[in-house]
């Protein structure tokens, strides 16, 4: 069927770099609305709601995007993903709804984060229908659906935000935008990637289900304490420095995202390949695109930093406001964090493509707790510093981590080859 044949890696990276790069400039655009629009509570406010859903939807989306991706052999039916995705949005809102109305939050601040989080779970959907399109190698589908999906989050959340003056009508246009992405372009294109004759329809055969959880939920595990380490400055800001702090942290921390389009855009391309190389035990071409991936990021990290250092200051007045650029030092910081991250999200990226999936949970609750730690002990001493501080020292330890386990992966893989070749 001609829909369903791969694109070259090339092309696939190209359309992910543009999907990815809108999107996120449209993710951007939404702090600068609410920056320009508003005042920087109204930024920790959205960035606070951000922070709450994330881990939550992370452990219950259970990475199931890239599993199908790299579900070289097929074991699984779609319906089957499908499913199990229906039934952990579900349980992902419910768990929302309780630490919104439970947290001790402000009565608009939890409207907020229930908002945000019914929006998560209509991307949660769209997600899983972009894992079957991504498995097909049919990355142009994925950018399409984020360069719709971007600009209309962007319109809905600025009309919102201008005519009611706060951020709680802005993200309920935001969740309109993720609905109507979802079932208008969404649903049908992945369709489209279905066999002749296969049922779009969940399917929820509870043994099928309890091995897909079991194979998935240390990839859920882990990326929910990535969210959290990404997102334990944040607690930690909003609880000792206020709303407002956590929106100036937030607006420059974002910033960190321009190169991780580029990485994102790369390492989604190039997992299923990853992939299909490592369960072949063709080690040389693994390791020889992985080792480029890495080189990428290394680049792409140290301009980051030249241009934080070099022109910092103008930057974040530009983009912001003058109480913005006051936080030079925290950019420059920020962007170091960055360029160490983009490494370590590759290696992340081979560790999953090689299917290690239980030894990240030692490995990411290890980093989780470091981080909490470093911001128990940095924060108070050094503010908004302290806390990308405690990031740069998380990730570091990550990056040691993960580059240790895809060289025990490979050499695995070695020693099979060399069994399989002396029998």
């Amino acid at each position: 069927m001609q829909e369903n044949k791969p694109l070259t890696l090339r092309r696939n990276f190209s359309w992910t770099f543009i999907g990815n790069g809108v999107y996120a400039a449209c993710q951007w655009g939404m702090l600068v609305v609410l920056a320009k629009l508003g005042r920087p509570e109204m930024v920790g406010q959205f960035t606070l709601g951000l922070a709450v859903t994330a881990p939550v939807m992370m452990f219950t989306n259970l990475q199931l995007r890239v599993v199908q991706a790299t579900d070289a052999k097929q074991q699984y039916l779609f319906r089957d993903y499908l499913g199990l995705r229906l039934i952990s949005t579900a349980l992902a809102l419910l768990i929302i709804a309780i630490i919104s109305l439970s947290g001790g939050y402000h009565r608009e601040t939890a409207f907020v984060i229930l908002l945000i989080g019914l929006a998560k779970a209509f991307e949660s959907i769209s997600d899983v229908f972009y894992g079957l399109i991504q498995q097909h190698e049919r990355m142009e589908r994925i950018a399409i659906s984020l360069m719709i999906k971007g600009p209309l989050s962007l319109l809905l959340l600025g009309i919102g935000v201008y005519v009611s003056g706060g951020v709680l009508w802005g993200v309920f246009g935001l969740v309109c935008a993720w609905a109507v992405v979802l079932v208008g372009y969404d649903i049908p294109s992945g369709v489209l990637m279905l066999k002749p004759g296969s049922k779009l329809q969940p399917r929820w055969h509870l043994g099928t289900l309890a091995k897909l959880v079991w194979l998935c939920l240390p990839l859920g595990f882990v990326m929910m304490l990535i969210s959290f380490n990404t997102n334990i400055p944040r607690y930690f800001i909003e609880r000792y420095l206020g709303e407002r702090e956590l929106g100036i942290f937030a607006a420059i921390a974002y910033l960190m995202v321009a190169g991780g389009i580029v990485v994102s855009a790369l390492g989604e391309s190039a997992s299923p390949r990853l992939a299909k190389y490592y369960t072949a035990g063709d080690v040389v071409s693994f390791r020889r695109l992985l080792l480029k991936l890495v080189g990428i990021a290394a680049v792409l990290g140290a301009t980051g930093v030249l241009v934080a250092v070099v022109a910092g200051r103008q930057i974040l007045t530009l983009l912001y406001q003058a109480e913005y650029a006051e936080q030079t030092n925290l950019f420059i910081w920020l962007m170091v964090v960055a360029a160490i991250t983009y490494i370590s999200n590759f290696l992340g990226y081979g560790m999953t493509a090689a299917r290690y999936f239980r030894v990240q949970m030692p490995l990411f609750t290890a980093v989780a707790s470091i981080s909490a730690i470093a911001c128990l002990w940095l924060l108070p001493k050094w503010g908004l510093l302290g806390a990308a501080i405690a990031l740069l020292i998380a990730v570091i330890i990550q990056t040691g981590f993960s580059l240790a386990v895809i060289l025990h992966a490979l050499h695995k893989q070695l020693g099979y080859k060399q069994g399989e070749s002396q029998s």
